[in-house]
């Protein structure tokens, strides 16, 4: 998530015009004379939330979204490497998605990471240190298809959001 800020951002081309109320000013959020309370702001359905995380923030909910996911196969598909690897496009594309455009590198990095990250505690048997470690290098590379594929989804969605980003910032200058 962003960090906090002390001073309001200089964006004219976000800021939206402020339209006066309907209703008085209950309807703004101010309270009646009578002391009555506010209503809610009304809430905008149908629009997906644009969380924006950090890279390092992008990491950890890739991570922790793995190991979720991880459970989730051990629990319902007794641990199967295949439905792990399917569900890993989603969450790495989703944290490239999710990620701010000051850290659209991180994404591609970070999906390989959480990729080994939860396919540790499905991987191997509990013989041991070395036997999970061979359970890990096993299952990275028997499934270096779906580590692959998530990989080129987070690569490719971070691409083409620095071009849509490269592409606004020129359009007002040719105007201009």
């Amino acid at each position: 998530m962003e960090p906090y800020r002390t001073r309001p951002a200089d964006h004219p081309q976000r800021q939206q015009p402020r339209r006066p109320a309907r209703g008085g000013p209950a309807a703004a959020g101010v309270p009646a004379q009578g002391g009555g309370r506010p209503r809610p702001l009304p809430v905008r359905r149908g629009r997906l939330p644009r969380p924006r995380l950090t890279g390092l923030g992008g990491g950890l909910f890739a991570c922790a979204s793995m190991l979720l996911v991880a459970g989730l196969a051990w629990l319902l598909f007794g641990g199967s490497l295949f439905v792990y690897g399917l569900l890993f496009v989603p969450v790495a594309s989703a944290t490239a998605l999710w990620v701010r455009p000051a850290d659209l590198v991180t994404a591609p990095i970070s999906a390989p990471i959480a990729f080994a990250a939860g396919v540790w505690p499905i991987s191997g048997d509990s013989g041991g240190f070395g036997a999970q470690v061979m359970g890990v290098v096993s299952a990275l590379s028997l499934h270096a298809g779906w580590l692959y594929a998530g990989t080129l989804a987070a690569a490719l969605i971070a691409v083409v959001r620095k071009a849509v980003l490269m592409g606004r910032q020129r359009v007002p200058r040719r105007a201009g």
